[in-house]
């Protein structure tokens, strides 16, 4: 970031003149450190969602957008994504029409907009709130039960109100969240490398409703188990 600061007065200046500016990747890095991002979406690699979080409060990450427009500022998702952004900008200034033969003879997915599927959960420790990483270990290594918030204020000896603004604080996710998605981490998983049937993963991760596993596993990557399982599991077998 260090070697790039000079251009941060540069983009500052092209945008208050009128032009446009988009960030691909890892470049949301340089376009947050201008200031323009503030209280404006923002996607990036869904791998530099802890740091970005950290180094840039003041924007609203999206890690689940392959694309954002806030404005005449434009980002994209993590390595390829930026394929589907300039789609997007054909669209926009060119028209439908253009971007679809754009995306048939580029060979590109046109309308993706989510990175749900390709996201992989790395939890969030870089803090250093002590009591907090407990309860983040023990829900890692106890996914398999069901897990409440009254345990883990049990177990590290804090109020449940102080416990859930400590971890929303260091973490980005709420307790239930975390353990909601420390839950479909194993879930996909068991997905992608097993012949269990939906069920059976269900059961592994402590779920036994059948409804709310499927909609919470859909809200966290994007896609109904079975769909998850037919795209990353070349063994997947039909239930």
């Amino acid at each position: 970031m260090e070697k790039n600061r000079d251009f941060i007065p540069w983009i500052i200046k092209q945008y208050k003149g009128g032009a446009e500016v988009a960030s691909l990747c890892l470049g949301a890095f340089l376009l947050a450190s201008t200031g323009l991002l503030n209280g404006r979406k923002c996607a990036t690699h869904w791998m530099a969602e802890n740091q970005f979080r950290q180094m840039f409060p003041d924007v609203n990450l999206v890690t689940e957008k392959i694309i954002t427009d806030e404005q005449g500022i434009y980002c994209s998702g993590g390595a390829f994504s930026y394929l589907n952004l300039i789609l997007y900008l054909i669209e926009k200034y060119a028209g439908r029409d253009i971007a679809v033969l754009s995306a048939k003879v580029f060979a590109i997915e046109i309308d993706r907009d989510s990175q749900l599927s390709f996201t992989i959960f790395q939890g969030q420790k870089e803090h250093d709130d002590e009591p907090i990483k407990q309860a983040q270990e023990f829900i890692e290594k106890n996914y398999q039960d069901k897990i409440t918030v009254d345990q883990l204020t049990s177990m590290v000896a804090l109020s449940r109100r102080n416990l859930e603004r400590r971890f929303k604080k260091a973490t980005s996710n709420t307790v239930v969240e975390y353990i909601q998605r420390v839950k479909m981490e194993a879930a996909k998983k068991t997905l992608e490398n097993g012949r269990k049937n939906i069920n059976e993963v269900m059961y592994d991760v402590g779920y036994s409703d059948t409804k709310a596993f499927r909609t919470i596993f859909k809200k966290i990557t994007g896609l109904p188990p079975v769909e998850y399982r037919n795209k990353y599991n070349r063994d997947a077998v039909a239930v």
